[in-house]
């Protein structure tokens, strides 16, 4: 397995990460002993990266992971980086409800988090959203008095905008920005991506098949099953959802001429954008991840670059990549400018 560092300062990891999300609900009901079967084949495939966030079916994901990973020690455990997001407020109907960044929420988390995953560390912990009530600094300070004190290894970012990047990044080392990029999301290419690379900060980048709508497997009405967000994600709505997968067909005739699937070329884009950049696929099924680790063996010619971009340009996705409630508390479209 390809190793890639996050950052100047961060951890190496796999060229790709799981991402564990789709394991606790948010995509409707999932299985827990397929999801486990799934952590596992990543680990024996040599993916050392499992993200998560505590409020993933309000610990419910932590667990699951804490369980797939149980026993692991020594050496094994060294070289596993776990990452978690933090901060983000739910209520016991699954409501999103704010963000707490204080210092003292923050390690309070922090330790839920450590027995959620059995865990005597966090590789990365970052803050999932920036609160608007509590000054980055204060959020960064308090993840670095945890890194001082041994229950956290690397601090990391969630959704920040270039300002809010920089002034993190002044309290404390930042490893990585975790952060959606896709053929359809590549908002991070208008600033964030080259302040991150300015301060030697990874990305690692998270819906790079953009919650499975250009995985080349979805169908218009797919979404159902309680707790599907994509059944009330923009672009999943008519008249945007067809727009979208129309891109999707385009993308196909690539993927079908070097006898590849279009996951796998979507995926394959992402890593070929430097090697600054690590994909976190949301795989839950075996199958969903051999076929996401099969991108690892496309090598993406300047030819093939050109000809996706041809495809799928710049900026014609339709809909945002949130709910405009959401939109409104990610920094990294509202403050990615500043």
């Amino acid at each position: 397995m390809e190793q890639r560092q996050l950052g100047s300062t961060g951890p190496a990891v796999s060229a790709l990460g799981l991402g564990c999300m789709g394991m606790s609900g948010m995509y409707g009901p999932s299985d827990r002993a397929e999801s486990i079967a799934t952590i596992h084949a990543a680990l024996d495939a040599g993916v050392t990266l499992l993200d998560t966030g505590d409020f993933y079916g309000m610990g419910h994901n932590e667990m699951l992971i804490g369980e797939a990973i149980g026993g692991i020690k020594g050496t094994q455990r060294d070289n596993l980086i776990i990452s978690v997001k933090t901060g983000a407020l739910r209520d016991p109907a699954g409501g999103w409800i704010g963000y707490d960044g204080r210092p003292q929420a923050i390690k309070n988390f922090l330790a839920h988090s450590l027995t959620r995953l059995g865990v005597d560390y966090i590789d990365v912990y970052r803050p999932a959203r920036l609160d608007p009530n509590v000054p980055i600094e204060e959020t960064v300070g308090a993840i670095a008095d945890m890194v001082k004190a041994g229950y956290v290894r690397h601090i990391g970012l969630s959704e920040m905008g270039s300002d809010t990047i920089k002034r993190a990044a002044a309290v404390h080392p930042i490893a990585d920005l975790q952060i959606e990029y896709s053929l359809i999301s590549r908002g991070i290419e208008d600033g964030i991506l080259a302040t991150c690379r300015d301060l030697g900060i990874g990305i690692t980048a998270y819906g790079v098949l953009s919650r499975g709508l250009i995985s080349g497997h979805w169908q218009k009405d797919s979404a159902g099953g309680p707790g599907d967000f994509r059944a009330h994600s923009p672009r999943f709505q008519d008249g945007n959802v067809e727009r979208n997968l129309a891109l999707v067909d385009a993308l196909r005739k690539i993927a079908d001429a070097k006898a590849v699937s279009v996951a796998q070329i979507a995926i394959a884009w992402v890593a070929a954008q430097g090697i600054d950049i690590v994909p976190v696929v949301g795989a839950r099924r075996r199958d969903r991840l051999t076929e996401a680790l099969g991108s690892l063996a496309l090598d993406l010619t300047p030819g093939d670059l050109a000809a996706i971009e041809a495809a799928v340009p710049k900026g014609t996705a339709a809909g945002d990549r949130y709910a405009a409630a959401q939109m409104a508390h990610l920094d990294s479209e509202v403050g990615a400018h500043r």
